[in-house]
């Protein structure tokens, strides 16, 4: 059976791919210790997961309108209101099946053939992929440490031109954890509203940010910036709901209800009883938002200390989200058993083979010159895999 021209053009996720692999190792009893994952190792809060057991016991398990129903949009009002005293109307929110798919929806909807959308690289790796789909063109601006892994206006005005319809913005980032500060964020905007660029701000990390930053959400810039930007949130991170599957989006109403039309006509509704049981996280007690970001930036200044203790390795520290991109470039050249390791690709199935350690090749997210290892795992995985990780590396020559 011929597949289209997209089917073949498709590329799998290699954090899903990889997190899998190191799943079904452990299945077969292989002591695997996985840093792959995007999600926290903590449980869904009780009083949310009750939230949608009273759902299913209640009955509310039938379909809903596509975007979602009023009472989980005025959740997501009451919460943005609430955490940064942005306003929207239910007109201006929809409900998808994860920011995920609330990120496909906002390409599809708005990018035609050849128009051309800015990415900073390193880049979630789904970014590229989905303006692709839509028919497209990624336009890459690349960073790296000495930047803080963050463009500059001059960067973005650069790369604009008659062609470019909008600019992504992740941040804190997936997979550097870094974030912009308001200045940055006022100059980049700037720049972009003088273009008519829509901005698209994917901010699902916004509550897992450290060291005393702030987290400044783009609409909250100016009116022209909340006209012009489409925010993008969720409950998987912040309140470890990966599996539940909501995301939304917050913006322009004719953008919200031309989404709603394409998921109307894909997916219909976000599951009923996922709705309910992220109401209760908007609206709930936000206490163990908290408790997570608290434990996980133990874990980074943890992290982030071991691996710039090992020899040849230099480790970001990231502001936000749960990830490290530490350099590992030094090691490129060197060999293992007649096996030279060329790329990311190469240390990454080395660190799977000899130290049985899952990480994602910085390659996937547009730096080959990084590993991404996340440290939404317990304390002593971290232990277990950065000394596995040092050993492994210091038997290369």
């Amino acid at each position: 059976m011929k597949l289209s021209k997209l089917a073949l053009k498709l590329k799998p996720s290699a954090t899903v791919t990889i997190t899998a692999k190191a799943k079904a190792l452990k299945a077969q009893g292989i002591d695997v210790i996985g840093f792959g994952a995007g999600e926290p190792d903590f449980d869904t809060p009780d009083n949310i997961k009750e939230s949608g057991i009273d759902a299913i016991q209640s009955g509310f398990t039938k379909y809903t309108a596509p975007g979602g129903i009023d009472k989980i949009k005025e959740a997501i009002i009451h919460r943005i209101k609430e955490d940064y005293n942005l306003e929207y109307d239910k007109s201006e929110i929809m409900v998808s099946c994860g920011a995920k798919h609330t990120l496909y929806n906002i390409t599809q909807v708005l990018i035609d053939k050849g128009e051309e959308v800015i990415i900073p690289s390193p880049y979630w790796v789904t970014y590229p992929e989905q303006v692709s789909i839509a028919g497209g063109k990624p336009v890459i601006i690349d960073t790296d440490e000495k930047s803080g892994f963050k463009i500059s206006a001059k960067d973005l005005e650069e790369k604009i031109t008659d062609k470019t319809k909008a600019i992504i913005l992740n941040y804190p980032s997936n997979p550097t954890g870094s974030t912009y500060t308001k200045q940055e964020l006022i100059d980049i905007v700037s720049v972009a509203l003088d273009s008519n660029l829509i901005i698209i701000t994917d901010e699902i990390y916004d509550k897992i940010i450290y060291d005393d930053i702030s987290h400044t959400p783009i609409p909250t810039l100016s009116k022209k910036a909340k006209e012009n930007s489409l925010l993008v949130n969720g409950v998987s991170k912040a309140y470890s709901m990966t599996g539940w599957r909501i995301g939304y989006v917050a913006g322009n109403r004719d953008v919200v209800k031309a989404m709603n039309n394409l998921q109307g006509q894909c997916t219909s509704n976000p599951t009923t009883i996922s709705q309910y049981a992220a109401i209760e996280a908007f609206n709930g007690n936000q206490n163990k938002v908290e408790v997570m970001r608290k434990e996980f930036e133990i874990r980074k200044n943890y992290i982030v200390n071991e691996l710039n203790q090992i020899d040849g390795i230099t480790c970001f520290e990231p502001q936000g989200a749960f990830y490290v991109f530490p350099n590992v470039s030094s090691y490129y050249g060197k060999k293992y058993e007649g096996k030279t390791i060329n790329n990311s690709l190469d240390l990454t199935e080395f660190l799977l083979e000899e130290a049985k350690v899952a990480v994602i090749p910085g390659i996937e997210f547009g730096a080959d010159n990084y590993i991404r290892i996340s440290f939404a795992v317990s304390t002593e995985e971290i232990k277990e895999g950065i000394s596995r990780i040092s050993s492994s590396l210091s038997i290369l020559n």
